[in-house]
């Protein structure tokens, strides 16, 4: 048997639809990408959803167009993406981190306040693996100080904090829509959510060159406008989204009542009557990570290690930064002993069960 990690979706209607517009619409800023603008905007309760080349890119807009410059710090996770911290670099300013909750892996809210000072100008929370961090206590230290909210929402597409989907929380949002996550564009794409008139047209300004009119200009812009083929894939996968969270989420639970009575293992966090995960990764911790990793890639089963160094210590930003060890022991721990295995939302129950069978041989014959 061999179980993949993820899985992309293809279609008929896909096919048909990426034929349409190849046919008949412009290949970039076509009629698509407004529309799948528009249906971003309703799917996710705000008034503007402005698309871009990547989700790298729509973090670093929404930060430039909050005010991130030259000289001003962002507080943000070191588990993570790195290009979470790298989209506050392209912005100009620069990253600080705040470690993680251990039990949720996302941004300690009491950790923040370590980091503040007078050159502080946003937070940047992460919904890391489809989990919403703690917006409430985020947003009420922003307030207090008059920093923007930045959510990367990267990998929560539909993830729901106290009634409102995230991303739709802060100043603004941001998605990514590679083709791993929730749901995708089969290729490089993101956006910007917001319900600020000034964000979201400094983003589209960003996105095409600065432009203001054809051919006048009064940014210093980028060319990171999404395809219209990609819009096109983009739309067609919104729909399907509530859908396949929903799988995401009885998958997740049917791992959580099969692995349950192993000690040795630590499963993800859960959601509650207000916070709904979308689960785009299902990640365990143990001590045994490396070794379990290697004996289920051995009985053909896709696993991935997110994220084998944190943030801090990549090598570059040891060399920009000086950071060394123990500077966030909990991002730090989480690293040695997180293991992500199959959740996609065409995932057999007779694959979870095989995947959960093979974990428990691993820790039986390891007693």
């Amino acid at each position: 048997m061999r179980i993949r990690l993820v899985k992309q979706f293809m279609d008929k209607e896909t096919v048909e639809a990426v034929i349409q517009a190849l046919q008949n619409e412009r290949a970039v800023m076509g009629e698509s990408v407004f529309k799948f603008e528009e249906e971003l905007a309703r799917y996710f309760g705000v008034k503007y959803a402005v698309t871009t080349s990547s989700g790298t890119h729509a973090l670093q807009f929404a930060l430039i167009a909050v005010g991130v410059r030259a000289g001003k710090k962002v507080v943000t996770t070191p588990y993570s993406f790195i290009a979470t911290a790298n989209s506050v670099i392209h912005a100009g300013g620069i990253p600080v981190f705040a470690d993680v909750r251990e039990d949720t892996y996302n941004l300690d809210p009491n950790k923040i306040p370590e980091t503040l000072d007078k050159d502080v100008s946003a937070i940047l929370p992460v919904h890391l693996f489809g989990y919403p961090a703690d917006m409430d206590e985020i947003c009420s230290i922003a307030e207090d100080l008059g920093l923007a909210v930045i959510e990367d929402a990267c990998q929560a597409h539909g993830a729901v904090y106290k009634g409102r989907k995230v991303g739709g929380i802060g100043d603004a949002g941001c998605l990514s829509f590679y083709p791993t996550k929730n749901m995708s564009v089969f290729g490089d794409g993101g956006a910007v959510l917001t319900n600020d008139d000034e964000i979201a047209e400094t983003v589209r300004k960003l996105r095409d060159c600065g432009r203001r009119s054809r051919y006048v200009h009064d940014m210093i812009g980028y060319t990171a406008r999404l395809n219209t083929i990609n819009a096109v894939i983009g739309r067609i996968q919104l729909k399907h989204l509530d859908e396949w969270n929903e799988q995401r989420r009885r998958i997740a639970e049917k791992y959580n009542k099969l692995l349950s009575d192993i000690d040795e293992l630590l499963l993800p966090p859960r959601g509650d009557h207000g916070i709904k995960p979308v689960y785009h990764l299902y990640t365990i911790r143990t001590e045994r990570r490396d070794e379990l990793k290697k004996w289920l890639e051995e009985s053909g089963i896709e696993c991935g290690v997110y994220y084998p160094l944190p943030i801090h210590l990549q090598p570059i930003y040891r060399k920009l930064f000086n950071y060394h060890e123990g500077l966030y022991p909990i991002s730090e721990k989480l690293s040695e002993t997180c293991l992500s295995i199959p959740i996609h939302p065409f995932l057999k129950d007779d694959e979870v069960n095989y995947v959960c069978e093979k974990i428990h041989e691993f820790f039986d014959k390891n007693r």
